[in-house]
């Protein structure tokens, strides 16, 4: 490859650095002192590391399958649902603002935002259900999405070479959600974020879907966030801001915090839970048993085979 050259890309990291000890907060990763890669390679002289990143997860094939597979509501009849691609950006866009307001590395925050589903499995929460269930009852440990997530992107894209990302994207990936936090702020927003978006998102689908009503949100916590979801978000990012500013760490406040907790309980008791999910579930089995018992794919291949599939492919394969 020819040597690239131009005094934008010769002076664009040391400009970078300069910008960032200038704005960034003590707090906040700086994009040049990333602990690295798997592979070591040659940084890119127009792009910082988390930039690279976030493109590299942009153009991959997870990502773009992301369209096609559901967030809650499985083929809906109409056009404004959310899509785990929706969802995505939806999250990664609120990520950003926080980042921005803290004045923590927004790069880093989008990198994982973008990344953090790309492991989810076709038909939404029913679908991980029914597929970590499969699993289970095979002997393997089960199946979660955010550890499929970092399987996505370290060892399945690129036709199994992976997409070689930052140590801090990855880390955020894996521990979007689960036991373990995020080692650096700029996860652990997302991991707090990922709630506030799919939540209220979640709640606006079930209200277009005449799952629940206006009537049915819980009175106390919607009196606390808000009576639409925008106030709702509005209420919860702010708490989170003004909250992780002064503990300098990402926490809520125990009052807007413990409302939106809540409200995530009333959604899975009403909404993920109370929908029939037998038709999901004997569709996710009948192609884990083909591609296991018919065909001989051991666990993991066709665990990484039935997770990459969209809805639309899993509802049409044969």
């Amino acid at each position: 490859m020819p040597e690239l050259a131009g005094q934008v890309a010769d002076a664009f990291s040391s400009l970078v650095r300069e910008h960032e000890e200038r704005w960034l907060s003590p707090l906040a990763v700086r994009s040049y002192e990333t602990r690295g890669r798997a592979l070591p390679e040659e940084e890119c002289r127009l792009r910082t590391p988390f930039q690279r990143d976030r493109d590299r997860i942009v153009h991959s094939k997870a990502f773009r399958r992301l369209r096609l597979k559901t967030q809650v509501f499985v083929d809906p009849e109409g056009d404004h649902f959310r899509t785990r691609l929706t969802h995505t950006l939806e999250t990664t866009g609120i990520a950003r603002g926080v980042a921005r307001a803290l004045r923590l590395n927004e790069d880093l925050v989008e990198a994982i935002g973008l990344g953090h589903d790309l492991g989810h499995p076709p038909f939404g929460h029913a679908g991980e259900q029914a597929l970590d269930e499969l699993i289970r009852e095979r002997g393997g440990p089960g199946f979660r999405h955010n550890e499929h997530s970092l399987r996505v992107v370290e060892r399945l894209e690129r036709d199994g070479r992976g997409l070689n990302l930052t140590w801090e994207v990855r880390d955020g990936i894996l521990k979007h959600t689960g036991a373990e936090e995020p080692e650096t702020l700029e996860g652990r927003i997302v991991r707090i974020v990922d709630r506030v978006a799919y939540i209220n998102h979640d709640i606006d689908d079930a209200l277009r879907a005449g799952v629940l009503s206006p009537g049915d949100l819980p009175t106390e916590e919607i009196a606390i966030l808000g009576d639409t979801g925008s106030r709702r978000i509005d209420t919860l990012v702010h708490d989170l801001v003004e909250t992780s500013a002064r503990a300098r760490d990402i926490v809520q406040s125990e009052e807007i915090g413990g409302a939106m907790l809540a409200l995530r309980e009333f959604m899975f008791e009403r909404v993920y839970l109370r929908q029939e999910h037998a038709f999901i579930r004997a569709t996710v089995r009948r192609i884990f048993e083909d591609l296991v018992d018919v065909h001989g794919y051991d666990i993991d291949d066709a665990t990484d085979y039935l997770a990459g599939m969209t809805d639309r492919f899993a509802l049409a394969y044969n």
